[in-house]
């Protein structure tokens, strides 16, 4: 969480109101001028590590982190991770719309969180413009009275802001041509695959060569740039998918063991360590930590 600083000499203004949407929850946020800090001493307090999105309806808003400085205007979108430190500055009164999401729930590398926060997205860009529009429909329509369809529309939510955050994070590859391009489409339908084959125990890099007709070494080959293992890569994305699981509201949620073995692990106990190993937390331990950091965002937003 952060901190947040009146920066006006008058007294101040405030108000938020909250949407439920399945386990997603967005504000809209109007205040004064303020500054918001996050240093290590607020991320203690939550052992959840959660990405912030804001998307500026009015005024400015200044963002640092990650050694960058941005800012942002109307219809801008602005992601930070609450993780790492960062300030975000607001010189006149304004006006967001705020979504926050555990880190494990959102299905990107590392490399490309790293290189997408601390950006500025402009809506004018068509999946971002889509992102507003969902936005802002699914404040309009209000709470979704039935459960599957609050699931559905979260989902729709956190997949659209994964793709609008794995846009941001990409580098611009110039001049891209001949085996570099080959390299990179190869690349992307072996992500395809590895994503459509995960609830296979059988997935490994053997398996994957022969789908694309490469060998073993060559893939490893290919995945050397991307500062990832293939084996590592496929448990990553396990490990994601299962966290979301995890993360979802339900009256009578699936077991532990249930979840690991949909999504591909032998062993309850393996997925247990290897899941640890990933968030510092037990699979149960960190499904609890989520349902009260849920009930802690409409107080810790906007100062998050």
């Amino acid at each position: 969480m952060g901190q947040a600083s009146p920066t006006g000499t008058i007294s101040f203004h405030g108000r938020t109101r909250t949407t439920q949407v399945g386990y997603v929850r967005i504000l809209d946020v109007e205040a004064d001028a303020q500054r918001v800090r996050g240093t290590a001493t607020h991320r203690a307090e939550s052992p959840v590590s959660f990405v912030a999105f804001a998307l500026v309806e009015r005024g400015t808003a200044t963002l640092a982190q990650n050694g960058r400085k941005v800012s942002a205007g109307a219809e801008d979108l602005l992601a930070w991770d609450t993780n790492v430190p960062y300030t975000l500055s607001f010189d006149e009164p304004f006006s967001l719309r705020v979504v926050r999401l555990p880190r494990p729930a959102l299905l990107v590398p590392d490399a490309v969180l790293r290189a997408s926060t601390g950006t500025v997205v402009t809506t004018s860009q068509a999946l971002a413009s889509a992102l507003r529009s969902l936005l802002a429909a699914l404040v309009a329509a209000g709470e979704p009275r039935s459960t599957a369809v609050a699931d559905l529309s979260a989902e729709s939510l956190m997949n659209l802001l994964c793709v609008v955050l794995s846009e941001a994070g990409q580098p611009v590859e110039a001049g891209r041509t001949g085996a570099g391009s080959e390299r990179h489409d190869l690349l992307g339908r072996i992500r395809t695959h590895i994503d459509e084959h995960l609830a296979d125990p059988g997935l490994g890099p053997g398996t994957v060569a022969k789908a694309h007709h490469i060998s073993v070494r060559y893939l490893h080959r290919l995945f050397e740039g991307e500062g990832i293992t293939v084996t590592r890569f496929i448990q990553r994305r396990r490990l994601d998918q299962c966290a979301r699981e995890l993360a979802r509201r339900s009256d009578s949620p699936p077991t532990v063991s249930s979840i690991a073995h949909r999504w591909g692990f032998a062993s309850a106990a393996h997925f247990s360590r290897t899941f640890r190993a990933l968030h510092g937390h037990s699979p149960m331990a960190w499904r609890a930590l989520r349902a009260v950091a849920d009930q802690d965002v409409l107080r810790a937003l906007p100062r998050a």
